[in-house]
């Protein structure tokens, strides 16, 4: 057992945030923890970590056990270049490596009789078992795997302190991956990657030898990697077997289990209340009546099923048709602070399509959108088309305006009622109505921008990252909402649960290019493995030809050709000696480590010289061999 919660509670002040929390988690688990915005997720995870104290119940974590934990916002800050701060997971490997290399030395120039020799001997044999199951010796191979992989490649020089927000997040993320802790605890770690990094992400995790706890909006990434799955709602946590697409049948089903339940036992009370009623005075029948009420006191009654709050109700319209063509870009060229995103770009959108852009971090995706509502001369808008945009970062909200002005005042003509009724729709209620937009989360001010979106009865949609701080009912009323649409949608969006269920085309910003990809998200995704095939294909073949060229080239005497084939057979010998000097260094190692061998001085003595031999021996030759390449 590594983890085990038994009757946890907790609450802010009064506001209880939940409470009766039983949990057991064991090694090598991996659940998803989900819930709706403010139920409590990184509340319950901070009780799990002891950086809070439940109210009532108790916390066990296995004895030692080490855990690693990425926040919402977990990145840190550091003077340090991105790859040094890797290696200072890894400071134990280093430290043994050299003392190793150090207690070596020492050793050789021991009585093999002495104290001494024995102490260091003993010290070797613990280095070595150490070394060998950390693998230490391939510590920096590790490291480049994970940052390459996160999207460092290039960049191991980078300061830290340089970066931004989300770059720090996902060093930090790195840096957990590499520390190995036995329970892995990340709370929205898809929140700053994009699509490349999630698939490297999920393809690492899942051969990942430790416990996690996962909390993510991701549907795809809780699908991949869960095999359950806990849920916080109506301050109670609720288990179930299986990935997110098996809890939502789960939870179905039990919902409708308890419902049916609860309502045969109302229907059975009011029955017996009602034969108690008819007949507990009249004489012949009031024993059975009284029957009746031993049963009803003797009765668990069942408490009503808690249905979770209706979720958002979006609903997009628009008065007006366009003409079939709604967006045409030709001979795009687009950049920002100098940096080039798009060359020439291409592309054609028509009535009634959903098409996702997707690409890269810093490829110009969120610029693109921004461009289309502009007027640059490359991009042409079809007639009667209304453009409206849900901008992520909400710069179009007046952060000092309250949230029913922010939208009451872009229809003055509208009623108090139908705006405040739209944003209960949008899942904003009357406490919310005379806050500021400034002081809103982030799920609230998505909520305010979805509102003001929908008010504009536009006929095409632009939406950059929709989905970031919606919960998962939210999300999935916003996908059934875009579905019927029959207007024009064209959004960015990292969730690929939410582009699998929207977009019929999709377009990709890669290498400065509009690329188009006809077909839905799976078959996009399949388009793309096809393509990298054929590239590596490509790549090998393009490899075995120039090695093919170059052993067919010819010479233009036969003395060339002689001296290339000597040349050759050096290498060959010289190689053959490299190998063999290998293969007994690694044999004299292997048998110092030996405890027999190590009580041997004279032995000993003479592995130690015939080891500074073997290392003046393949100096000279590694210096030889590259000359002769």
């Amino acid at each position: 057992m590594l983890i085990s919660l038994e009757n946890v509670g907790f609450s802010y002040g009064d506001n209880l945030i939940f409470s009766g929390v039983d949990l057991s988690f064991n090694e090598g688990e991996r659940a998803g923890l989900i819930g709706a915005n403010g139920e409590g997720k990184t509340t319950l995870l901070r009780v799990i970590l002891g950086e809070l104290a439940p109210d009532e119940g108790k916390v066990f974590i296995k004895n030692g056990a080490r855990i690693g934990y990425l926040s919402q916002n977990g990145g840190y800050s550091s003077g340090n270049t991105v790859f040094a701060e890797m290696q200072r997971v890894f400071d134990g490997d280093y430290e043994a490596v050299e003392k190793l290399a150090r207690l070596s030395s020492e050793l050789a120039a021991l009585d093999y009789k002495s104290r001494d020799y024995s102490v260091i001997s003993a010290k070797i044999e613990t280095l070595q078992k150490f070394i060998s199951s950390r693998d230490s010796y391939n510590v920096e191979v590790r490291i480049k795997t994970v940052l390459n992989g996160m999207g460092f490649e290039g960049r191991y020089d980078q300061i830290i302190d340089t970066m931004s927000g989300g770059e720090k997040t996902r060093l930090k993320l790195a840096r957990l991956l590499l520390e190995e802790p036995d329970l892995l605890i990340l709370d929205e770690p898809t929140n700053h990657l994009d699509i490349s990094t999630l698939f490297w992400l999920e393809d690492y995790l899942q051969s990942y030898k430790g416990a996690m706890i996962l909390v993510s909006h991701d549907r795809y990434f809780l699908d991949r990697l869960c095999t359950r799955i806990f849920e916080l709602e109506n301050k109670k946590l609720n288990t179930f077997a299986g990935n997110y697409s098996k809890y939502k049948v789960l939870k179905a089903e039990l919902v409708a289990r308890l419902q049916k339940e609860y309502e045969a036992q109302k229907e059975e009370i009011a029955k017996l209340q009602d034969y108690v009623a008819r007949n507990i005075v009249r004489a012949t029948t009031a024993k059975s009546a009284q029957s009746r009420v031993k049963q009803l006191e003797k009765m668990d009654v069942l408490e009503k099923p808690y249905l979770p709050p209706k979720p958002p109700e979006f609903r997009f319209t628009y008065t007006e048709k366009p003409y079939e063509n709604v967006l045409t870009v030709e001979n795009l060229n687009l950049g920002i602070g100098g940096k080039s995103l798009i060359c020439g770009g291409q592309l054609n959108i028509t009535r009634g399509e959903k098409v996702a852009l997707v690409g890269e971090n810093g490829t110009g995706k969120t610029t693109f959108l921004r461009a289309v509502m502009g007027n640059d001369r490359a991009i042409v808008r079809g007639r009667y088309v209304k453009i409206a945009l849900f901008d992520q970062e909400g710069l179009n909200l007046d952060p000092e305006n309250t949230v029913l002005a922010e939208l009451w005042e872009r229809h003055a003509a509208a009623t108090q009622t139908d705006m405040r009724a739209l944003l209960a729709r949008s899942g904003l209620f009357e406490e919310d109505m005379q806050k500021q937009v400034k002081s809103l989360s982030g799920g609230e001010r998505a909520k305010l921008a979805l509102a003001v979106l929908q008010s504009e009865n536009a006929n095409f949609l632009l939406l950059d990252e929709p989905t970031n701080h919606l919960d998962l009912p939210a999300r999935e009323s916003l996908e059934r909402a875009l579905k019927e649409f029959t207007g024009t949608v064209l959004f960015v969006s990292h969730d690929r649960y939410f582009i699998s269920a929207v977009a019929g085309k999709i377009v990709e910003i890669e290498g400065q290019k509009l690329n188009t990809y006809e077909g839905n998200y799976a078959q996009y995704t399949s388009k793309k493995s096809e393509m990298r095939e054929r590239e590596r294909q490509e790549k090998l073949r393009r490899e075995y030809a120039e090695q093919s060229e170059k052993r067919a080239e010819g010479y233009r005497s036969k003395r060339e050709r002689a001296e290339e084939a000597k040349r050759k057979e050096r290498i060959r010998q010289c190689e053959a000696q490299i190998s063999a000097l290998e293969e007994e260094e690694a044999k004299i190692n292997a048998d110092l480590a030996d405890s027999a061998v190590l009580a041997d001085y004279k032995t000993v003595l003479a592995l130690s010289e015939r080891l500074s031999e073997i290392k003046n021996l393949l100096d000279a030759l590694y210096t030889d061999y590259a000359d002769m390449i």
